[in-house]
């Protein structure tokens, strides 16, 4: 996390640094750059802020996602010691996807886009998120999460512009 930061840093002194007078060839580099730390650095931030957020208290799957209690006894404290199935797999994928689409759009300068992200991304997991409490709160902040690191990296590359 704290590479991926630094990083993010460092393109966000030198994006403001080339502010207009970068060449072509600079902002598409940092372009690149910016894409593929958004991809590839943003996991981290989540993953990260959602442990903070949860402080521990749900315990990971093994494909990915979070286990819950069984339906029907969420309210049940002696059902949350012994959960019993995994909901929001493939979370790290999806965010991966999900963080090149964000930073995609924007910097294609066609951020209408993302209401079009977040709607597959929402009917993709709705059946899971009125499942548990926990995982609509995984759901939004890791979507918070993802879309301000893309966000910034892709501003990078519009302040450099």
């Amino acid at each position: 996390v704290a590479g991926s930061a630094a990083a993010l840093g460092a393109a966000v002194v030198l994006g403001l640094a080339l502010e207009g007078l970068a060449s072509p060839l600079v902002v598409g580099y940092l372009g690149l750059v910016a894409v593929v730390l958004a991809v590839l650095g943003g996991g981290s931030a989540s993953t990260v802020v959602l442990a903070l957020a949860t402080r521990g208290s749900v315990p990971p799957g093994a494909y990915g996602g979070i286990l819950v209690p069984p339906r029907g006894h969420e309210d049940d404290p002696s059902a949350i010691r012994r959960p019993t199935r995994e909901v929001l797999r493939g979370g790290a994928t999806i965010g991966m996807l999900e963080r090149l689409a964000v930073v995609a759009v924007l910097l294609a300068g066609y951020p209408e886009a993302l209401a079009v992200v977040i709607a597959i991304k929402g009917v993709g997991r709705f059946s899971e998120l009125g499942e548990a409490a926990e995982a609509r709160e995984r759901f939004i902040i890791g979507t918070l999460v993802s879309w301000l690191w893309a966000a910034t990296c892709a501003a990078v590359v519009l302040v450099a512009r």
